[in-house]
């Protein structure tokens, strides 16, 4: 069995994040599709939100749709890792990734509630 490795860095997938063009949004999901480059992915998550969490302007509204497109297109064992990072800070721009990393309902479609 050959493993792929991962192509980029953690720059170019935060940089992917924070442009999130057609080609950037294809790009990252062809990412997260590949079990062997969660921690590059991850790397580059934490990289785009301390660049966000240290910028002059804080644009909540694309953070949350960053998180939402990223809680909507990441398979279900990013999940949790990704809830994760969206809780690793109280600063405002991982509050507000968090929001549409919430809003997506991707950990609830991972991980369903038992019917008791």
């Amino acid at each position: 069995m050959t493993s792929i490795s991962p192509i980029g860095s953690r720059e170019t997938v935060a940089d992917g994040l924070t442009y999130l063009s057609d080609e950037q949004m294809n790009w990252l999901s062809l990412l997260m599709q590949n079990p062997a480059s969660d921690d590059l992915f991850l790397e580059g998550l934490h990289l785009y939100l301390d660049r966000a969490s240290e910028s002059r302007f804080l644009n909540s509204l694309k953070l949350q749709k960053c998180g939402n497109w990223i809680g909507t297109n990441a398979p279900a064992r990013l999940q949790i890792r990704l809830m994760e990072a969206a809780k690793s800070s109280q600063h405002p721009a991982f509050q507000a990734f968090r929001a549409g990393l919430t809003a997506s309902g991707g950990l609830e479609r991972a991980y369903p509630k038992a019917s008791i």
